[in-house]
């Protein structure tokens, strides 16, 4: 198992042959590859992050287990952040 941060698809970047998506990463956008997702992703959809490419699409519920399980390794989340859309 990895360790894989949760982000909410914001948009999808033309070009790229539609393997790249802008990721809202706990309030900041970044560019990640989306290339190895066996399904298509769009924006409002939750993937699992591990050193830019997601691994896995998740649900919000997913997402929340994850952030919940950074926290409990030391990494303090956003007080005006969390999952919900």
């Amino acid at each position: 198992m990895c360790l894989g941060i949760p982000g909410r698809v914001v948009e999808m970047v033309d070009g790229y042959a539609d393997q790249i998506a802008l990721v809202d990463v706990v309030g900041k956008v970044r560019q990640v590859n989306v290339g190895m997702l066996e399904c298509p992703v769009a924006p409002g959809d939750w993937v699992l992050i591990h050193l830019g490419f997601a691994v896995e699409v998740i649900d919000q519920d997913g997402a929340e287990r994850a952030l919940s399980g950074l926290e409990l390794m030391g990494r303090e989340r956003d007080e005006h952040r969390n999952v919900e859309p």
